[in-house]
């Protein structure tokens, strides 16, 4: 059968010096653990195919689909904070699938062996993270954040050294692009200004190409990347998830959500919650991401001071202008968000205190984020402290000032607050079913609950529940 693969390859015809061409390194004995056949028919592909032999040998990197060019990309980075030559050291773009609605996604294979940006590591992955990736993107997906998104997991037949023998996985990605602020930052450290330039063109043309005629393109293309980031960040903060490795090199010019190592959602309301094992200053933490998400922004205008205008004073003014308005920009989109969860409507003065004060409650009095919420939509408010019963008959009041139902506003609620978020023991349930007993039925059930959010059905109330209470604080780790 034919899968349907349409490969036209627009990165590759870039300057050479921003990839490496390289095949992925075969494997000995692939076997397909999932296939996310919704989106390979979204994709245009045959499912089936997909399924069979040559689809697996082609998720495993141990055959080439016609059309593909295989390479390796080149970007920096500041990872923690610190500035780094980093690039695709276990990952391998196959090239870009035009779908028959004509858009364009990179088909990306992570853990499929070495390339010269390795940095002496093996170019692997294990099940285990590849899963989590699979089982998070997707939940991302139908929370409806943007994201790259999973197509398939295969296991390799051998095993990957971590700190401890892990059975080797490779994950098939798909993305609007991998473009990331670190292949800016690469370009303008390291590359001439017209390499530089012929990125940013080339960036624009496939994302904002609105942008093509706008006055002043490379402006026009920084505004634009910083709105999608503002908006993304707020929709994170929305439902609690914490991405936990937001460095430059991890952060998308499309507005993707992108890696999801030592990601994990937030239980009990914390703005200063970490979940990743290696961020032991907290820079990632919860309540940090918007900050940061500015911060990335700041080194993006950096990268692309030479083309914002010849003279460098004026440059730095034009993107000083810009990025100032990024904290104005996030807070719109969160005040947005934040009001749909209430059932709000309309807008008033208050509406920011009036979310704040239920912040620093939830905060207070250890709430979960998700359930709080939850609660609230289905009107379930059986919190009997004063100060949450007082908040409470605030809500109401300010609720009923609009021209709306109670039915309308619990609705709106529904359509923004998830009944479900991957609880992360879930998800741990999942990936040692899977890994450790070679059990996909615990990760089939979790992923079919996940895939309907805001559905409030009944089966979804065993999911709703948060972990038992443990002295012990929930840690992520990148897999790497």
């Amino acid at each position: 059968m034919n899968a349907n693969w349409n490969f036209d390859n627009s990165y590759a015809r870039l300057p050479e010096r921003f990839f490496t061409k390289i095949r992925p390194t075969p494997v000995s004995d692939p076997k397909l653990v999932v296939l996310n056949r919704s989106l390979a028919d979204e994709l245009g592909l045959c499912a089936e195919a997909l399924a069979g032999e040559e689809g697996v040998a082609v998720f495993a990197g141990n055959r080439i689909p016609e059309g593909a060019e295989p390479l390796a990309q080149a970007y920096a980075g500041h990872q923690f904070g610190h500035f780094n030559m980093l690039g695709d050291g276990r990952a391998i773009l196959l090239g870009e699938h035009v779908t028959p609605n004509g858009e364009r996604v990179d088909i990306q294979l992570k853990g499929s062996g070495r390339t010269p940006y390795s940095r002496g590591g093996d170019g692997r992955a294990a099940l285990g993270p590849m899963l989590r990736e699979y089982i998070i993107s997707e939940a991302m997906h139908a929370l409806r954040i943007p994201t790259t998104r999973s197509l398939a997991v295969v296991t390799t037949g051998e095993v990957v050294i971590r700190d401890k023998e892990l059975p080797g996985a490779i994950l098939t990605r798909v993305a609007a692009s991998h473009l990331r602020v670190g292949t800016f930052q690469y370009a303008a450290r390291f590359l001439s200004k017209e390499e530089l330039q012929a990125l940013a063109d080339y960036a624009i043309k496939r994302h904002y190409p609105n942008g093509e005629h706008a006055p002043n393109r490379y402006l026009f293309f920084l505004e634009e990347v910083m709105k999608k980031q503002a908006e993304l960040v707020a929709k994170w903060q929305l439902v609690g998830f914490v991405h936990g490795v937001m460095n430059t090199d991890n952060m998308t010019i499309s507005g993707e959500t992108i890696d999801y190592g030592p990601c994990a959602f937030m239980d009990v309301y914390d703005p200063t919650t970490v979940f990743s094992s290696i961020d032991t200053q907290g820079r990632y933490a919860y309540g940090n991401q918007p900050y940061i998400a500015g911060w990335n922004i700041a080194r993006f205008a950096e990268s692309l001071l030479p083309l914002l205008h010849e003279k460098e004073e004026k440059a730095i003014e034009l993107a000083q202008e810009a990025i100032a308005q990024f904290p104005t920009l996030y807070e719109t989109y969160w005040l947005q968000g934040m009001r749909a969860k209430l059932g709000l409507c309309t807008e008033e003065a208050e509406d920011k205190k009036l979310i704040g004060e239920l912040l620093h409650l939830m905060y207070t009095y250890r709430a979960d984020y998700t359930n709080t919420f939850r609660a609230l939509t289905l009107d379930e408010w059986h919190f009997c402290e004063k100060e949450l019963c007082d908040w409470y008959t605030r809500w109401q009041k300010r609720i009923a000032r609009q021209d709306m139902t109670k039915e309308e506003v619990y609705e709106r609620m529904r359509q923004n607050n998830p009944a479900i978020i991957p609880r992360n023991y879930r998800v741990e349930e999942a990936l040692a079913a899977a890994v450790e007993r070679g059990d996909n039925t615990v990760m089939e059930r979790l992923l079919y609950v996940l895939k309907r959010p805001y559905a409030y059905t009944k089966e979804q109330e065993e999911y709703a529940k948060p972990p038992e209470p443990s002295d012990r604080p929930y840690r992520t780790f990148c897999g790497t």
